[in-house]
């Protein structure tokens, strides 16, 4: 498997494949991290919101640690400073390493200064409990702010990015500030299979629907998360050995909608993952 990389500010190579493992149960994480790593993953993406880092912990023991790229996210009810150490220290215990290769604010916080928590993220840093810092479901406005008051480079935004909901605007401004896209639901949550030419490019090509998205996505040099509770649809998502011609990427690139499945305008604040309250 011949996956590109993505050359991070530290100097670190972040995989342009990485395993997603939200909403699945602890059976079925172990099962798809498990797939992934034995099919040639090399990029697990986690959160302390998805209550699976001991499950994901316990599977990646039997594995190479260093030869895994780890990512993992602080709630957004965590971001005062002393909760932001405390919630990484916390999954770095249950993913029983020492460090993670990629720390992200999951979610913007208002109601929280953005200049503590990314302090505290600093702090991590220079502990060497973090080898890189990044934030997920930022705008071009908040990821801005970031960039100027961080002390650490902002290297990623985790964003939901699939071909109905393309967001061009801060697909540019991260472009424009060398900050690496990471798409989280790359699949639209399988929204995207009943594309009309989703459907007539897997016919083509003798692929999956999900290959011909995740095939475009890296193609536009993004990175892509996506996630299955099949070990066989983890390792099918990962046969992208074959290329799209220019004129049917092309054709991906004209089914934007501006259709998110999950990063609406307004959202429930109390929820377990978007949730603000102490």
């Amino acid at each position: 498997m011949s996956i590109p990389t993505h050359t991070l500010p530290s100097g670190d190579e972040l995989p342009a494949l990485g395993l997603g493992t939200y909403d699945l149960t602890d059976e079925e994480t172990e099962a798809s991290v498990r797939a992934a790593l034995d099919a040639g993953y090399t990029h697990i993406d986690t959160a302390e919101g998805y209550h699976n880092e001991a499950v994901i912990g316990d599977a990646l023991a039997d594995y190479d640690r260093n030869d895994v790229f780890l990512t993992s996210k602080v709630l957004p009810k965590h971001l005062d400073y002393e909760s932001v150490i405390r919630s990484c220290e916390a999954s770095l215990e249950r993913l029983g390493t020492d460090y993670l290769d990629l720390y992200l604010v999951h979610w913007p916080n208002p109601a929280i200064s953005l200049r503590e928590t990314l302090s505290a993220m600093a702090e991590l840093h220079d502990r060497g409990l973090v080898r890189n810092v990044g934030v997920s479901n930022f705008s071009a406005y908040q990821l801005s702010c970031a960039h100027h008051v961080s002390d650490v480079p902002i290297a990623v935004n985790q964003i939901e990015f699939h071909p109905w909901f393309q967001r061009p605007d801060l697909v540019e401004y991260c472009r424009e500030s060398d900050t690496v896209i990471e798409a989280a639901a790359p699949l639209a949550r399988t929204d995207v299979f009943d594309d009309e030419v989703v459907g007539e490019l897997a016919e083509k090509y003798d692929k999956h629907p999900a290959q011909v998205i995740l095939r475009w996505a890296i193609d536009s040099d993004i990175v892509v998360l996506p996630r299955s509770s099949t070990p066989a649809h983890v390792r099918a998502n990962a046969d992208l050995d074959w290329s799209l011609d220019d004129e049917d990427r092309a054709r991906l690139d004209g089914r934007d909608r501006d259709r998110p499945v999950y990063d609406f305008p307004a959202r429930d604040w109390t929820g377990d993952v978007y949730g603000i309250e102490p």
